[in-house]
């Protein structure tokens, strides 16, 4: 599977350019309205791998691939909130236990004490929560793919199912490790001048359809979708 997910962004015609355009957007995700062209077309990209389909899409038809970004952008931010909400909370009471409750002494020595212990385990609760996040966030964004409403990404009759399966978590894996070998190369391409940094955003937006690509095939095999028909498939249109 991940052989096959590695080949898939370059079995599409003007692979090259796609992939160009999806690097160059993912390096300026800071401004935000390039990261949710990049999540539209992460959405298409499940849209077709769940049904069976494998060429991939090109960028193009910006109105509805911004569209489509807006909502899985919103999920993120749902799914997202709380581990980020818990890890601000565990910032605050840290900071606030050394510098309004600590002191000298054995009653400041105490609170310190206790305000590291609050750190430790306020950190350890929100990558918990955050790697659930994580591992909720691509089937919401399918679930979302598959039907078109927003409120499918949130039904936890859809997504549990699918959530708890060997296939989802199987592929969820592969996908992590996509990522994060593909992080710890845009990593080293970083001590490469200004090239390196460039290279390095494509090589994470490459990493991102590889593994969307995995969580494609996995959601449709769980859900027993069909395979598309051909007058179902979306129309190319030009790429720009």
């Amino acid at each position: 599977m991940i052989q096959d997910a590695l080949e898939y962004p370059r079995t599409g015609d003007d692979w090259t350019k796609t992939v160009l355009i999806g690097g160059i957007l993912s390096l300026l995700g800071v401004l935000v309205i390039p990261t949710i062209l990049v999540l539209g077309y992460l959405v298409r990209v499940l849209e077709r791998t769940m049904r069976g389909d494998d060429s991939p899409p090109k960028f193009d038809e910006w109105g509805d691939m911004f569209v489509d970004g807006v909502k899985a952008f919103a999920i993120t931010l749902a799914y997202g909130f709380v581990p980020a909400a818990v890890g601000a909370a565990v910032v605050v009471g840290g900071v606030l236990s050394f510098t309004v409750v600590g002191g000298s002494g054995a009653g400041g020595a105490a609170a310190s004490g206790a305000g590291v212990a609050v750190l430790v385990v306020g950190t350890l609760l929100a990558l918990a929560l955050g790697l659930l996040a994580a591992y909720v966030i691509p089937a919401a964004v399918a679930a979302f793919a598959e039907t078109d409403r927003l409120g499918a990404a949130f039904s936890a009759a859809d997504l549990r199912p699918v959530l708890t399966s060997g296939t989802y978590a199987t592929a969820w894996v592969l996908a992590f490790a996509v990522v994060v070998g593909a992080g710890l190369v845009a990593g080293a391409l970083n001590v490469i001048p200004v090239i390196g940094f460039v290279i390095g955003g494509v090589v994470g937006f490459y990493a991102a359809v590889s593994a969307y690509y995995i969580v494609g095939h996995a959601w449709g095999e769980h859900r027993e979708l069909e395979p598309a028909a051909a007058d179902d498939t979306p129309a190319e249109g030009p790429a720009v």
